[in-house]
């Protein structure tokens, strides 16, 4: 009769399908007429169906009411100029008008139909009939792909909901509809030009005939996703008051959504919708999701629905429960969003807020964090380091954190962590006031940690490894992170590493090529080879991942052009030392601003030993002498790996620094050890 008559329809759009039923209850002439106009309003459509005279079949046409004034309905058909040629083989059976998630059953005897639309008389009551699965939405522009052993078959999503879903194929040759098997399941995908929406198993329910385009009716097969490995420690899910409000565009039927969210964490949050009007499904990503507290306060995100929970019959509930795992999302979005939540769980805890400075600098001397030997090194660029601090910590910048554990505004406890490299977080500068410094100490760890688990999922932070360093004789931290690291015992999950730590004095020898066969240059690309066969030979750990030190890095990267966006110095340069064209040490100078860390491990210069026996120690002085000279300042600390080279050269250090470094990727065993640490200590 037209484009949009559909021999075979889907399920809801004919009453005999078994999907709708006639209810009890009906609806007045005033509610149709309201639920018409409203139609007309936004362009929507009703059902009109029609049954054919001699041969009884049924067909259905799409219409759209004009308004509706009293007691006559007046509907044009969509797409009028592909119309039957005779509509006089059809009679007039129904209209049915969507009205939420039913159908409001239009019969009437009174009426006419032509080529333009039909003109009907409306009765006192209309029968309601109910939906026994959820509304039906239509859709435009967004691609459907039908894969069945190998095959891909391209098409258009035409209607969805999240029980089945109505397509329509277009083979392209040699394809044809027999390679397509409706016994057996599918895979489907929806995308559009920029975005892949959705892809999931389905089992096919029903197909029209046709050989140049079928519709197929199908149904998901499954309730729940696993967007990432199982985890032993979830984030912590809390409930706010007032519950946040999730607002977006569904990605498929381009209508509004706007959800509370029962429970929300760094990681996701879970959603409840009316079973007849859900719209979530399991599998779906939703590109653009704001999470909105009380109109005053938002931030965006990237989701997926990961799973869908049904109540059991006897909870008699009507409501569904999806969980939706945060994707993506600006840092400094995910900042804010976490910030809130640790104040929730314990108002003295604080991510990342304004600071006090005059109060934390008092705070670092009083908790021993700057003691005279480090204060004597500090004190020379005493002006250039407030200056530094007052940015890190009052610029909300998205390469820095700060946790503060105060009450009252006293500050009890302190740990601050720096993205230092493109996928590695330093952690650094933990430290507790002597006035309830246990359970300061504790607070401030057990909020990195749950950063740590709230973010290390999502791209944006760019958080794969974690490292520190630390001294091995200072107990806590040596409980902690050396504990951590023993219990495992396995270096590709967590390693340490000790360096000589000491200060270079800065002097005017010669370059290390005026002497015979040695020489200083640039890593080349096939040193880094040569690297990673010695530290796998020598320890095996995570230096080289925590620390950026493999193959395809570069030394002007992203990270690079964040601190100097923020105002903050950062650059790296590394150096192949050689004999005879043979390598004896990797050279790395790094460059920050003085004081980002207060023991200046972020501006320091670190050397990589490769043979302890013939790399003579004048040369590495000397080597010393020419990459200071990059340096602002007279001392420059330097960490030089292995220990034993300084040990064997009788070079004088001042202490051994502990490179603690994490795989992210084995969070839970990190969070388990500390879990009962903590506990331990505690009693």
């Amino acid at each position: 009769m037209m484009e949009n008559v559909h021999q075979f329809p889907p399920p809801i759009d004919r009453i005999a399908q078994g999907d709708d039923c006639i209810d009890d209850k009906r609806v007045k002439k005033k509610h149709l007429v309201n639920r018409l106009n409203a139609l007309n309003f936004i362009d929507g459509t009703l059902l009109v169906n029609l049954k054919h005279v001699k041969y009884n079949h049924t067909v259905v046409c799409k219409a759209r009411p004009l308004p509706c004034i009293g007691d006559e309905l007046v509907c044009e058909w969509m797409n009028s100029a592909n119309l039957y040629p005779d509509l006089s083989a059809y009679r007039f059976l129904n209209i049915l008008v969507p009205d939420g998630p039913k159908l409001i059953l239009v019969e009437s005897e009174s009426g006419y139909m032509n080529e333009e639309g039909l003109q009907i008389r409306l009765p006192e009551t209309c029968s309601v009939v109910n939906r026994r699965r959820s509304q039906r939405y239509s859709c435009k522009n967004i691609q459907a792909r039908l894969i069945q052993n190998s095959a891909i078959f391209d098409g258009v999503l035409l209607e969805f909901c999240p029980n089945s879903f109505y397509i329509e194929i277009h083979p392209a040759p040699p394809q044809t509809f027999k390679w397509i098997d409706p016994n057996l399941s599918a895979t489907i995908i929806f995308l559009d030009e920029k975005h892949t929406y959705y892809s999931g198993i389905c089992k096919i329910l029903k197909q029209s005939e046709g050989t140049k385009t079928r519709s197929y009716v199908l149904e998901p097969l499954e309730n729940q996703t696993r967007r990432f490995k199982p985890r032993e420690f979830r984030s912590t899910r809390q409930e706010l008051l007032p519950l946040p409000n999730i607002i977006f565009q569904h990605p498929l039927i381009k209508i509004a959504v706007n959800l509370k969210a029962m429970d929300l964490s760094g990681t996701g949050f879970a959603v409840e919708e009316d079973r007849d009007n859900s719209v979530l499904l399991p599998g779906m990503i939703i590109p653009d999701v704001q999470i909105n507290f009380a109109c005053c306060f938002k931030v965006d995100c990237k989701v997926q629905v990961v799973y869908r929970k049904t109540p059991a019959a006897e909870e008699k509930k009507q409501g569904l429960k999806y969980g939706l795992a945060i994707l993506d999302m600006d840092i400094d979005e995910h900042r804010k969003l976490t910030s809130i939540l640790y104040q929730a769980t314990d108002s003295r805890s604080y991510l990342s807020t304004q600071v006090d400075m005059e109060a934390l600098w008092e705070f670092f001397f009083e908790s021993g964090l700057i003691y005279p030997q480090k204060y004597n090194f500090l004190l020379e660029n005493k002006d250039h380091i407030k200056k530094t601090y007052e940015n890190l910590y009052n610029s909300n910048s998205s390469i820095a954190r700060h946790f503060i554990y105060q009450d009252k505004g006293r500050i009890l406890g302190h740990m601050s962590m720096l993205r230092l490299y493109k996928n590695s977080w330093l952690i650094q500068h933990h430290s507790a006031g002597h006035h309830g410094s246990v359970r300061a100490g504790l607070a401030v760890l057990n909020q990195v940690d749950r950063f740590i688990n709230d973010s290390h999922r999502i791209y944006s932070a760019h958080m794969d490894f974690v490292f520190c360093y630390y001294r091995p004789e200072n107990k806590f931290p040596d409980r902690i992170f050396g504990g951590i690291c023993r219990h495992i015992n396995d270096p590709k999950i967590c390693s340490l590493d000790n360096f000589a730590y000491f200060h270079y004095r800065k002097t005017d020898d010669k370059r290390v090529d005026e002497e015979d066969g040695w020489t200083l240059t640039e890593m080349l690309p096939e040193d880094f080879g040569e690297l990673k066969s010695f530290y796998k030979y020598s320890s095996g750990g995570l230096m080289l991942s925590g620390l950026d030190l493999e193959a395809g890095m570069t030394t002007e990267d992203d990270v690079t052009k964040e601190f100097e966006r923020h105002g903050f110095r950062k650059g790296r340069h590394l150096f192949s030392l050689k004999k005879n064209n043979i390598i004896k040490a990797i050279i790395i100078e790094n460059i920050s601003d003085v004081g980002l860390n207060l023991s200046d491990l972020t501006n320091c210069i670190q050397a990589i030993i490769f043979d302890s026996d013939s790399l003579p120690r004048a040369i590495f002085f000397k080597m010393l002498s020419q990459i200071s000279l990059k340096f602002k300042e007279k001392d420059v600390p330097v960490l030089i790996y292995p220990v034993s080279y300084a040990e064997n050269q009788s070079i004088s250090f001042e202490k051994i620094y502990s490179l603690w470094v994490y795989d992210l990727q084995h969070i839970d065993y990190y969070l388990s050890y500390l879990k009962r640490l903590i506990r331990q200590i505690q009693h």
